[in-house]
């Protein structure tokens, strides 16, 4: 997590003694930063880190936020989450991940709301009103896909028909937003990423990891951030999704949170099935959810092979 940059440490001040003052506070705070850091999976407290500046708790929290813009526990967190998808990207198991990070517990990582990636559900719940929102589409080998993004990242991928019909979907999804062609000039990369996304489904290339403006109520939201840990080629039932979420008997509404996902391959819901191992549905047809899993199982085996 990036430190502010000097030169705004620097203005705080004009005089040499207030600006000697500021520096010292910076390197003070520079330094629980760092123990922050290298101590990311303890337990650590707000007292514990003031005691090693010598400040007051409150005073730590006080000038560590108006410093760095978050709290010691949140830029722990941050920290804490930075580590969590390094090791699901090294192929490390989702629970062994969790706990190698310090979180303790699923529920650490998926249950708590400040952790929810894009908007809160009230903006979802807005319509998108205030907000310019870019489309594009583009021929895959699942059909025509669009793509549309917020400026915080994706937040509509879907499958179709017709240019028409998804444009329809996406305004009907946020009908309050601005919705807008995306001319490559003027959303560059949007069009790579629309590329980057089409390269994965015809070509096999590796899933792209782009930002996501994910919306939903808190228990959607916790659903598809745990589909976002499942690694490619694997897949579990709806149960055991509700399960790992500390939830195992809202199964029904797993299944509702995984058909109500708009944003399409990058959240895999298609890599949950039935318990008896049939496919299930999928929002957009069955025959692309088992065209997407043998994709990716084809792919498995030839990692496994090399």
């Amino acid at each position: 997590m990036p430190l502010p940059v000097e030169q705004e440490m620097r203005a705080a001040s004009e005089s040499g003694d207030d600006r000697q003052e500021w520096d010292s506070r910076m390197t003070r705070l520079v330094r629980i930063a760092r123990f922050i850091e290298t101590h990311a999976d303890e337990p650590l407290t707000l007292a514990g880190l003031a005691v090693i500046v010598g400040l007051s708790p409150s005073r730590l929290q006080r000038q560590f936020k108006e410093a760095f813009g978050v709290s010691p526990k949140a830029y722990q967190d941050a920290v804490r989450m930075r580590c969590f998808k390094q090791s699901l990207k090294d192929g490390d198991k989702v629970t062994d991940a969790i706990f190698a990070s310090g979180f303790g517990s699923v529920s650490r990582v998926y249950g708590e709301a400040h952790r929810n990636i894009g908007m809160p559900p009230r903006a979802y719940r807005a319509g998108g009103e205030g907000e310019v929102i870019v489309y594009a589409c583009r021929p895959t080998s699942l059909g025509l896909m669009a793509m549309a993004a917020t400026d915080k990242g994706v937040c509509f991928v879907q499958f179709g028909d017709s240019e028409s019909s998804l444009v329809s979907g996406l305004k009907a999804e946020f009908p309050k937003a601005e919705v807008r062609a995306s001319p490559a000039r003027n959303a560059p990369e949007l069009d790579a990423w629309v590329e980057a996304l089409d390269e994965h489904i015809s070509q096999g290339a590796p899933r792209p990891d782009l930002p996501l403006d994910m919306r939903g109520t808190a228990f959607q939201m916790k659903v598809w951030q745990f589909l976002l840990s499942i690694r490619e080629g694997d897949v579990l039932s709806y149960s055991e999704l509700a399960a790992k979420i500390d939830k195992p008997k809202a199964v029904r509404a797993v299944a509702s949170a995984c058909g109500k996902n708009r944003i399409g391959v990058l959240i895999p819901c298609h890599r949950v099935l039935r318990g008896d191992g049939g496919l299930g549905g999928y929002r957009w047809g069955l025959e692309r959810k088992r065209a997407l899993l043998n994709a990716e199982r084809k792919r498995q085996r030839a990692d496994a092979g090399s």
